[in-house]
């Protein structure tokens, strides 16, 4: 179930549920799979048929007073759908703290999905925040510009896990009372914000991945060779301070030269006697 942030009417098109029923052919309640990333939604309102996915819609009671922009709406969206644009180009955000509270009532593994775009600062450290899942810091001081750059779709896919009345998220646990509660926390560069949120029963698997970025990809193939690179550097450290086996070399104060010098010590016993006699006579 998606949320959608800003404060605009959804257009006649975007009934992502009925849309994905048309493009895949079929029929019935449940959460809809495809290969565009539009097609994992459900219509409105707040509980789909199946139950697999739920929330409502923002700025109806639901959330803490929030502040919306389409600042957005004038710029092409990198990594997103055509459809999927408009849930990029709108936000909410807050000059504090701010958050969601949303009602689970079964039990079972859960995806939350939040969505985000840079649209208005060109550089990093304009905006830096945390997110926090029921008092769980599940995003830690993001920078949507260092992440991706500007105006490009970014996904921060977070699994969790509810049963037995406990929490599980990123290796921590809680109590968990019914409601989710997702909180956007102020840092101390601007605004936290949203651009758009959904929450998925089932794995990480299930969620739709966002198009690829030939930047991202160039980024992380020349951090991974640097990584190579500086492995290389110190093997090859290693190698130049390690002692190359094979044969010793011969010590030359090892070898035994006593059967050289016997003739030498007769010759010179000799002489010192005859020596010796001749300065007698």
């Amino acid at each position: 179930m998606h949320y959608v942030p800003a404060a605009l009417e959804l257009p006649d098109w975007w009934d992502p549920w009925e849309r994905s029923q048309r493009e895949s052919g079929r029929s019935g309640p449940g959460v809809a799979g495809g290969s565009t990333e539009g097609t994992l939604r459900c219509r409105f309102p707040p509980l789909c048929p199946s139950g697999r996915a739920q929330g409502a819609r923002p700025g109806r009671g639901e959330a803490s007073p929030t502040s919306a922009s389409d600042y957005g709406m004038k710029l092409p969206i990198l990594r997103s759908n055509t459809e999927d644009q408009i849930l990029y180009q709108t936000e909410r955000y807050n000059e504090e703290t701010f958050g969601y509270e949303i009602p689970i009532k079964e039990e079972g593994d859960y995806v939350v999905v939040l969505k985000f775009a840079e649209v208005y600062f060109a550089q990093s450290q304009q905006k830096v925040f945390d997110v926090r899942l029921n008092g769980h810091v599940v995003v830690k001081d993001l920078d949507i510009f260092d992440r991706v750059g500007h105006s490009t779709a970014h996904d921060e896919i977070i699994p969790i896990s509810i049963r037995k009345g406990k929490l599980s998220v990123q290796g921590e646990v809680s109590t968990f009372t019914g409601k989710l509660h997702i909180e956007f926390v102020k840092g101390y560069y601007d605004n936290p914000k949203i651009c758009a949120l959904y929450i998925l029963q089932g794995t990480v698997d299930d969620v739709p991945k966002l198009q690829p970025h030939p930047g991202l990809e160039k980024k992380e193939d020349e951090e991974d060779e640097e990584e190579y690179d500086e492995g290389s550097s110190v093997k090859k450290q290693a190698n130049k301070n390690r002692v190359q086996s094979g044969p010793r070399t011969p010590n030359p104060y090892a070898s035994d030269n006593s059967s050289l010098m016997f003739p030498i010590l007769v010759a010179f016993g000799v002489f010192i006697p005859t020596l010796f006699c001749l300065c007698r006579l």
